[in-house]
């Protein structure tokens, strides 16, 4: 279904401690469409806010960065298939038999219960990682390099796309073409703070650069009127935007 502009392609994190605090953002942002929620707030709260935000008529990115052995991550993709996010995320680096494994849970579970199947990304490298550290934890020190393997990693298991900084983007997109999703956190407008994040971009420059998601946090969350914070980003982005329908590739 189509959006009206790109207010679809911004994912709001909602990284924050509470329910009563997560459910305010979400009602504060009427434009707001996706909304993260992550570790943090995913163990404070567990899968009922996942349902309470579902029942707000928003859809839920649900980021736990999942990275075990085969069977447990299948029946952790199956219990959050069952709840009905819309997107996930699992670590790429934890191998193509459990990305392929989460491929076929996730099917499996929502024909089960006839819910559409969660978009599955497999994470690349973190946002706060540069080379230097990289080479501390035995990868090599080539953040580049190791976004564009575990990517090809991630597609030939069966994943509908990756979580990769925006500096890696023009690279994908070289190699992958459109029709590999890509969500790029580490997005900061010109007037908000880099806080912990390293490498990190402009939201019209990720737009333009070929970003079909944009997890943005702080710059809206922590802002004196998130709604009016929320809406200046998706006006600049509209003013990039690249896709005159304004349609989700997804």
């Amino acid at each position: 279904m189509g959006q009206t502009g790109n207010a679809h392609r911004i994912i709001v994190a909602l990284d924050v401690g509470t329910r009563s605090q997560a459910l305010s953002l979400v009602e504060s942002l009427p434009e707001g469409q996706i909304f993260k929620v992550g570790l943090q707030l995913f163990t404070a709260e567990g899968p009922t806010l996942i349902q309470e935000i579902a029942q707000r008529e928003k859809r839920v990115f649900l980021d736990l960065k999942l990275h075990d052995i085969p069977n447990t991550i299948a029946g952790a993709v199956s219990m959050a298939a069952g709840h009905g996010v819309a997107m996930m995320t699992l670590h790429a680096s934890g191998g193509s038999e459990m990305m392929r494994r989460a491929v076929e849970v996730a099917a499996d579970k929502a024909d089960a219960v006839g819910r559409d199947r969660p978009l599955l990304l497999g994470v690349t490298v973190l946002t706060s990682l540069k080379d230097a550290e990289l080479g501390e934890i035995g990868m090599p020190a080539d953040a580049a390099g190791q976004v564009l393997k575990l990517a090809h990693l991630a597609q030939s298991a069966g994943m509908d796309g990756i979580v990769c900084s925006p500096l890696e983007l023009g690279m994908v997109r070289a190699e992958f073409g459109r029709e590999f999703l890509v969500v790029t956190p580490g997005i900061r407008p010109a007037w908000a703070a880099a806080q912990d994040q390293k490498r990190i971009m402009t939201p019209e420059k990720a737009l333009a650069g070929g970003a079909d998601y944009l997890v943005i946090g702080r710059p809206i969350t922590a802002a004196p009127s998130p709604g009016e914070a929320f809406a200046r980003i998706r006006k600049t982005l509209d003013g990039a935007d690249t896709d005159p329908d304004g349609e989700d590739s997804a």
